[in-house]
C-alpha cells in the first residue's frame, strides 16, 4: 500500500479519468439540449435574449438579515426591483401588450396605446412599446416623481399630467378622453385587464414557490392595481392552502379597509378605489402603513440591507415586520414583494433630506455622521 504508482499506470489512470470526464460532459450537454428544447427558455438557460422583453421575470430573492433581526420569522424579499426596467410593472407591461397582440386588437405602427399610470406601469409599457414600435400616451398625477417623468419621455412616450388632488381617478378620466380623441387608440386598462393578474399567476407565483422549495408561509404585497397580490396569492394558495396573504395599503388612504381615499406619499399603491383586477377574497389580512413609516423603512433598507428601493417597498417591509411580530408566525417564512428600485425616487420625499445635504456640501467639507448610540460628530 506504500508503493508509488509507475508512470505508465499513472498515464492509464489519467486517460481513464479523461474518458469519464468527456462522457459526463457529453451526457450533461445532451440533457441540457433536451431540456431546453422541451421547455420554455428562461434567463437561467438563455445566454443572449432576442429582445429586451425576453428578460422580464425570473427575479432573485434575498433574506432581510438586519432589518428582520429578532422579528421571530424569516423575511425574504422578492426583488422585482431587478426587472429590466426596475419594477414589478415590467411583467404586466409586457403581458398586457402581448395578450392584446395575440387577440389582434393592436398592431405596431398602427395602434396608439393609452394608459393612466402612477409611473411604474407607464415605464413598463414604455420600454415594451419602444421595443415593439408602438406610440404611447400616458396620463399620470402630477405628484409622481420627476425621475418617472424623465424615464417615460426618454423611452419616447408622450406624458400628460393630471391634477394630483384627483389621484388615479383623474388620470383614468383623462386617458378615456384622450383615447376618444385619438384615431386607432387603445387603452390597456391595467386596473381592469385580466392579463395583469394572469402574468403573476403564471410567473411570479411559481418563481416564489420554486425558489422557496414550497416553504413559503406568508405573502406580503402592496396593492396598487391588485394584480400582483391577486395572481401570486392565488397561485400560492392553490399550491399550499395554508399560505396567508397580506395586503398593504397607505394608512392615509385605507380604501380596502373601508375608509375613504386621501393624499399620501406611497407612490404606486393606494389608488383611492378598489380596482377591478383585485380579488378581495384572496387576502386574509390588510395592514395599513403610514407614509412616514414607509419612507423611513425604505431608507433603512438602503443603509442596513444594501437594497435601494422605493417607498412602497418600505411600506411592504413595515407590514411584513408587523405580521412577523405575531406569535402565530414565529419561525415562518414571510415573502415580501419589493416592487421597485429606489433611483427613480431621488427627487421625492424619500431622499429629500439627503439631496438638500448634498446640494450644500462644499469641497473638502466635513461630513456629519451618527453612531449607533445616536451621537453626532463630524469627520
Amino acid at each position: 500500500s506504500g508503493r508509488q504508482s509507475s508512470p505508465l499506470s499513472s498515464l492509464k489512470n489519467l486517460a481513464t479519468r479523461r474518458q469519464q470526464y468527456v462522457a459526463a460532459a457529453s451526457s450533461a450537454t445532451n440533457e441540457s439540449s433536451t431540456a431546453s428544447s422541451s421547455g420554455p427558455v428562461t434567463k437561467k438557460t438563455q445566454k443572449i435574449a432576442s429582445s429586451i422583453t425576453d428578460l422580464v421575470g425570473d427575479t432573485p430573492m434575498v433574506n432581510l438579515n438586519r432589518v428582520g433581526a429578532g422579528c421571530g420569522a424569516t423575511l425574504i424579499a422578492k426583488l422585482e426591483s431587478m426587472e429590466p426596467c426596475c419594477s414589478v410593472k415590467d411583467r404586466i407591461g409586457r403581458n398586457m401588450i402581448e395578450e392584446a397582440e395575440k387577440k389582434g386588437i393592436i398592431e405596431p405602427g398602427k395602434t396608439t396605446l393609452v394608459e393612466p399610470t402612477s409611473g411604474n406601469t407607464g415605464i413598463g409599457l414604455a420600454f415594451v412599446a419602444a421595443a415593439k414600435g408602438y406610440d404611447l400616451i400616458l396620463t399620470m398625477p402630477a405628484s409622481m416623481s420627476l425621475e418617472r417623468r424623465v424615464l417615460l419621455q426618454a423611452f419616447g412616450a408622450k406624458l400628460v399630467l393630471t391634477d394630483p388632488a384627483k389621484g388615479m381617478k383623474g388620470a383614468v378620466a383623462r386617458a378615456v378622453d384622450i383615447a376618444a380623441e385619438t384615431e386607432n387608440a387603445y387603452i390597456l386598462q391595467q386596473f381592469e385587464n385580466p392579463a395583469n393578474a394572469a402574468i403573476h399567476y403564471e410567473t411570479t407565483g411559481p418563481e416564489i414557490w420554486n425558489d422557496t422549495n414550497g416553504e413559503v408561509d406568508v405573502l406580503v404585497s402592496g396593492v396598487g392595481t391588485g394584480g400582483t397580490i391577486t395572481g401570486t396569492g392565488r397561485y400560492l394558495k392553490e399550491k399550499k392552502p395554508s399560505v396567508k396573504v397580506v395586503a398593504v395599503e397607505p394608512e392615509e388612504s385605507a380604501v380596502l379597509s373601508g375608509g375613504g381615499p386621501g393624499p399620501h406619499k406611497i407612490q404606486g399603491i393606494g389608488a383611492g378605489f378598489v380596482p377591478g383586477v383585485l380579488d378581495t377574497k384572496i387576502y386574509d389580512e390588510i395592514v395599513k402603513i403610514p407614509s412616514d413609516a414607509a419612507v423611513e423603512m425604505a431608507k433603512r433598507l438602503a443603509t442596513e440591507e444594501g437594497l435601494l428601493v422605493g417607498i412602497s417597498s418600505g411600506a411592504a417591509v413595515c407590514a411584513a415586520l408587523e405580521v412577523a411580530s405575531k406569535k402565530e408566525y414565529k419561525g415562518k417564512n414571510i415573502v415580501v414583494v419589493i416592487p421597485s428600485f429606489g433611483e427613480r425616487y431621488l427627487s421625492s420625499v424619500l431622499f429629500s433630506s439627503i439631496a438638500e445635504e448634498m446640494a450644500s456640501l462644499g469641497v473638502e467639507e466635513k461630513i456629519k455622521v451618527r453612531d449607533e448610540a445616536g451621537r453626532e460628530f463630524f469627520v
